[in-house]
């Protein structure tokens, strides 16, 4: 497929950014949030709520949209734009609740054979008791196993921070598309540190061995692809890296929307089976 040519972003010097200056990028209050992705890339998004279980989680949006006139569901991590939003979110730690709504739009989208887009940007599932006491390991598994074999085409996002299984509940997918400054990761460096050293101090000192970039993930095969980023990161020039989205998710799915759903699944665990 062709390429469009793309604007010149306004600082194209690209120098070498460590993993500690990066979580600071990422941790950047200024960062786009998912749902400024989703005003960009997708048209007449309609949002949908609830698991028909227990309640709504603000922290988890899901709805229906177009993209490039196709039709798909989008699944995101909303951790808000300003601190009011964020309280309204929980700072994008979802909840079980929020999980099983990630389990009922996918199986919708199975149903009427829709691409799901997922969008990743938590520090992690939330810990509090509550969550525990309704079942979110159990949540976050279901989610893992509906999405190893879901019979329609799965593209994940990893746009800030990916933490932990909170983050990995979303990011089962055919194809991972991760941002050059996003992180994702089985915990913080900080709480790393914590245990590891038992001083949360040197977390600076953990981030730099733990292999949570961008590019340590691709090395591994974790991730498919680097979505690349202005100097400065994303909230410098959204606009560029979302252009380059764009054009990934493209070609993405007009791979995968030619393949019958056996195939895609079964080419999907085979990548899970054999992810280092």
């Amino acid at each position: 497929m062709l390429m469009q040519q793309k604007k010149m972003p306004f600082n194209t010097e690209r120098t070498e950014v460590k993993a500690w200056e990066k979580i600071s990028i990422v941790r950047n209050a200024s960062r786009p949030s998912a749902m400024h992705l989703i005003d960009n890339l997708f048209d007449d998004f309609m949002e949908l709520h609830g698991d028909r279980l227990y309640r709504d989680d603000n922290a988890l949006i899901g709805g229906i949209a177009f993209f490039n006139d196709v039709p798909v569901t989008v699944i995101a991590q909303e951790r808000g734009r300003n601190l009011k939003e964020q309280q309204m979110r929980n700072y994008a730690m979802v909840h079980p609740e929020g999980y099983r709504k990630v389990k009922r739009l996918a199986l919708q989208a199975e149903r009427f054979m829709r691409p799901v887009i997922c969008i990743v940007d938590t520090p992690g599932a939330y810990p509090g008791i509550g969550a525990e006491e309704r079942g979110q390991a159990e949540a976050i598994a279901q989610c893992l196993l509906m999405f190893s074999s879901l019979k329609t085409p799965v593209v994940s996002i990893i746009m800030g921070q990916g933490g932990s299984g909170g983050a990995l509940a979303l990011g089962t997918a055919d194809k991972v598309f991760m941002f050059e400054n996003a992180t994702y990761s089985v915990i913080s460096p900080e709480g790393f540190a914590s245990i590891c050293w038992k001083d949360a101090s040197k977390a600076q000192e953990a981030s730099e061995i733990m292999r949570i970039t961008a590019e340590d993930l691709i090395e591994l095969g974790i991730i498919d692809e680097i979505i690349p980023e202005v100097s400065g990161g994303l909230h410098c020039d959204p606009e560029y890296s979302y252009e380059i989205l764009r054009e990934r998710i493209v070609w993405a799915l007009d791979v995968l929307l030619q393949m019958t759903p056996e195939s895609l699944v079964a080419v999907r665990k085979h990548k899970l089976r054999h992810i280092i």
